[in-house]
């Protein structure tokens, strides 16, 4: 090739190389925030005879864990406001290949069932564990699972 035929290759390779990196810090400057949610832990140990858990299991779940509590720090101005909250999940299931996350009605905070007040009680749910593929709202007084699934558009 001559005197510059390895310069020419060289030179190649490094435009080649430069446009690639380029192009990934492209990609990754314009991608979408990550919103990979939280990860859940083990979860706390199901009671033997639990009434939640058996109708589950006769509707075609399959009890994967019991509660899991999700502690989330709060700052105010800056300062931490107290020890933060706390968000409990009952259960967690499987059917097939969907998981869902499951609340048990509580008579002290009945649900109101519009879209608001469905949205203001369980839409946190939703976008905390983003793979998760609905909420199971489950009243154990009347034996009745009601499924949610926020719709959120991207």
């Amino acid at each position: 090739m001559g005197k510059y035929g390895d310069w020419i290759i060289m030179g190649i390779v490094g435009i080649l190389a430069a446009v690639w990196i380029y192009g990934a810090f492209y990609r990754w400057l314009h991608a979408p925030a990550a919103t990979n949610g939280v990860k859940l832990g083990k979860g706390g140990a199901i009671a033997e005879g639990d009434p939640i858990a058996a109708l589950l299991k006769r509707q075609g779940y399959r009890v994967v864990s019991g509660k899991h509590v999700l502690r989330i720090p709060v700052e105010l101005d800056d300062v931490p406001l107290g020890n933060g909250t706390r968000l409990y999940i009952d259960y967690v299931v499987e059917n097939g290949d969907h998981t869902y996350i499951v609340k048990t009605a509580r008579d002290r905070m009945p649900m109101d069932w519009t879209a608001s007040g469905v949205r203001d009680r369980l839409l946190i749910y939703s976008l905390l564990l983003p793979d998760c593929s609905g909420i199971l709202y489950v009243d154990g007084q009347e034996g009745r699972i009601r499924k949610i699934v926020f719709h959120i558009a991207d």
